[in-house]
């Protein structure tokens, strides 16, 4: 749109030029020294513009010219940029489909060609990822290590390299590598929401909860974490810190720090009781698990309220027979509401509720606390049944089949006597053919070998017999079936 502007202006200009000339008829003198030149107006301008034309295009040629050398070295760095990027997008595309040795190696190609210090410092990374996907960890620390020489004093380029080292570490599993790696960053990448995540991820590995959890408020304040993410993250946290700390005395100030729905937080809940109940303080403990509660129900938190001291037993019933009010059906909190009256030696009150529970599901444990309250009551048998039950559904008893005998073995078919050919064929095999004319036997006047106790020819002779039944033993073996005996040498 430009050009045709500009067209229709120099147009334009150049008729109303052409009028205003062919109607002014005047001269142009010029005298130089005794030289004098007199042409009309009108040549006069269009030599002008003949001048400025030749000196413009006389220009233009003479700096095309002096530029010709700007313009191969900007040409050789377009194809050497336009190299490096057809090699950069193949190993990128390599390590995204999963071909590491391949993008490895053209990333490797592509450092070793390039002479611009930031894609080598991309190209060694990308290299290091391959190299850790091939679980290649002495390559992919050379590659780092490059990366780091390339990147000098350039700040930019240090923090990609301490972020991605980090990552590749935390993928291995080396916290405390990526973390020294990271706090660097830490104070100027307050910001920067990879960093925080990363430092996250390594503190949790590192189970330093104190920092896990201030982390993850910063990343659910900022919205980088999921709602739900960052609940167990901090319950997690939170509960650990909790535990850690109940000894020590510093847990009662990281309970006031909590917010008030990180407190009703099931993990966190349980912590703080029992460090309330650690510390002698039964009413704060009852308090934070009340305030739990009824936001969950958790079965754990239930079993948690139900095991009171003596002392709290009462205030802790009446607050769950408000709940039982508006969840008559609800099996665990009726168990729980059964054991503090066991515990507070209610005994019909125990029983009631016990039974509700088990009348809503079968549950071992419930089974067993009814079975503490019959042995309590002197009522053995129903005590026994209970815990028998519980058994039952506590265990997987196997089912026991009725005692069995093995069957007598059956030695009417054992053979008696051998035919002489079988009893050769015997005999090179090792047993003792003579077996019933010992002379050992002879002497003692017993008819077999068995009646001498302890004898080497009866024990031959039950080796290769036993008491087990065979088929078709006692029958006359066909002599075909013998293999031929071999020839004795004379």
């Amino acid at each position: 749109m430009r050009t045709w502007f500009w067209t229709l202006v120099l147009l334009t200009a150049a008729v109303v030029l052409a009028v205003v000339l062919r109607e002014n008829t005047g001269h142009v003198l010029i005298l130089v020294n005794d030289w004098r030149l007199q042409v009309s107006l009108a040549f006069a301008v269009v030599a002008l513009v003949g001048f400025f034309v030749c000196v413009y295009v006389l220009l233009r040629v003479t700096s095309w010219l002096v530029a010709i050398p700007m313009r191969v070295r900007g040409w050789n760095s377009r194809r050497h940029v336009k190299r490096d990027q057809e090699l950069l997008e193949q190993g990128w595309t390599e390590l995204l489909e999963g071909r590491y040795s391949h993008a490895e190696k053209d990333l490797t190609k592509l450092f070793d060609r390039s002479t611009d210090s930031s894609r080598q410092v991309l190209a060694a990374l990308s290299a290091a990822r391959a190299a850790h996907a091939l679980g290649e960890f002495g390559r992919r620390d050379h590659l780092i290590a490059l990366a780091k020489e390339k990147a000098s004093d350039d700040s930019s380029l240090k923090e990609a390299i301490a972020t991605a080292a980090a990552d590749l570490y935390l993928d291995q599993g080396l916290a405390a590598q990526a973390l020294e790696a990271l706090l660097p960053l830490q104070e100027r990448s307050a910001r920067h929401i990879h960093t925080l995540r990363l430092l996250l991820r390594a503190y949790r590995q590192l189970n330093r909860y104190d920092q896990v959890y201030a982390l993850a408020r910063t990343l659910n304040r900022r919205g980088a974490l999921h709602e739900t993410e960052a609940r167990q993250i901090i319950e997690t946290a939170a509960a650990a810190r909790l535990r850690e700390t109940t000894h020590d005395g510093k847990w009662h100030a990281f309970w006031k720090e909590l917010k008030s729905d990180e407190r009703t937080l099931t993990e966190v809940a349980l912590a703080g009781a029992a460090a309330f109940e650690a510390n002698g303080q039964l009413e704060e403990a009852s308090r934070a698990l009340e305030q739990a509660i009824p936001l969950s129900f958790d079965p754990r938190l239930l079993a948690a309220y139900s095991r009171s001291e003596p002392s709290q037993v009462k205030r802790r019933l009446e607050k769950a027979e408000t709940w039982v009010q508006s969840r008559p059906n609800d099996a665990e909190l009726l168990a729980a509401v059964g054991h503090l009256c066991l515990v507070g030696q209610i005994w019909g009150q125990a029983e009631n509720y016990l039974s509700r529970s088990l009348s809503k599901r079968a549950d071992a444990r419930v089974h067993v606390l009814l079975g503490s309250l019959y042995d309590k009551l002197n009522r053995p048998q129903e005590a026994a049944a209970q815990w028998r039950l519980a058994t039952a559904l506590g265990t997987a008893l196997p089912v026991l089949a009725t005692d069995s005998f093995l069957p007598v073995a059956d030695i009417a078919s054992d053979p008696g006597v051998l035919h002489a050919e079988g009893l050769s064929y015997l005999a090179e095999s090792g047993f003792p053919a003579n077996w019933d004319h010992d002379p050992h036997i002879e002497n003692t006047g017993l008819k077999t070998a068995d009646d001498i106790p302890g004898d080497p020819a009866r024990d031959n002779f039950d080796e290769y017999f036993d008491s087990a039944p065979v088929a078709g033993l006692g029958e006359p073996a066909p002599v075909s079936t013998l293999p031929p005996l071999p020839e004795k040498k004379a």
